[in-house]
């Protein structure tokens, strides 16, 4: 199994900046991807970016494109999202994810190991 543990979420005001990791520990040579998801109030869980461990590939959702970046550190086995120009919109608990491959890495079901998730609020 794979332990996801994330961390860095909390409360900010619009326009502002956050940093949320996720380390990964266990059977991490499982893991080729690493994926963020988040899911706000009443809403369906949704893709925000994934990243693949053995050369950084990554891939945004277009809501996050331009403000959101993720990096990884393969020694660490963490990957860091860093988050810009924050709206309400973005207010939402933050799940990271693992799963095997770069197929689907858009849909839940490609992941199979999940943190317990970090609330990101963002007040205006």
């Amino acid at each position: 199994q794979v332990q996801l543990v994330e961390s860095g979420g909390g409360l900010v005001q619009a326009g502002g900046s956050l940093r949320l990791s996720c380390a990964a520990s266990g059977r991490t040579y499982s893991s080729n991807v690493m994926g963020w998801f988040r899911q706000a109030p009443g809403l369906e869980r949704e893709f925000v970016v994934a990243i693949r461990w053995s050369d950084g590939l990554t891939y945004y959702a277009d809501s996050v494109k331009g403000r959101f970046a993720l990096s990884r550190d393969n020694a660490k086995n963490t990957v860091h999202l860093q988050m810009y120009r924050l709206a309400p919109a973005d207010t939402a608990v933050y799940y990271c994810a693992s799963g095997p491959s770069w197929v689907r890495i858009t849909t839940s079901h490609a992941y199979d190991y999940w943190g317990q998730g970090t609330q990101v609020t963002v007040s205006s």
